[in-house]
């Protein structure tokens, strides 16, 4: 199994967007600093996951929810977590 997943940040008021096959495993190494695009951010949250079969078909709707159509999706899917929004 693979898995996309979106973390919130509340410092920094920002999502992001993943792919993993060891979902638990990437939230810890997010929130130990060993992503660099991730570090500031700490403590990140999961908010949102879904699964897959392939790691290509989590790698393509990964890159379709950091399109701007697949941002306004999570936007819909997400209200609480809304960039720019009181959660």
């Amino acid at each position: 199994m693979y898995f996309v997943y979106v973390l919130y940040s509340d410092k920094l008021n920002k999502r992001y967007v993943g792919s993993t096959s060891d979902i638990d495993k990437r939230l810890i190494e997010h929130n130990s600093g060993k992503s660099k695009f991730t570090k500031g951010g700490i403590p990140w949250k999961l908010i949102y996951s879904e699964k897959y079969e392939t790691n290509s078909d989590a790698r393509k709707r990964e890159l379709f929810l950091k399109t701007s159509v697949g941002r306004k999706f999570l936007d819909e899917q997400l209200k609480p977590f809304t960039v720019g929004s009181e959660p």
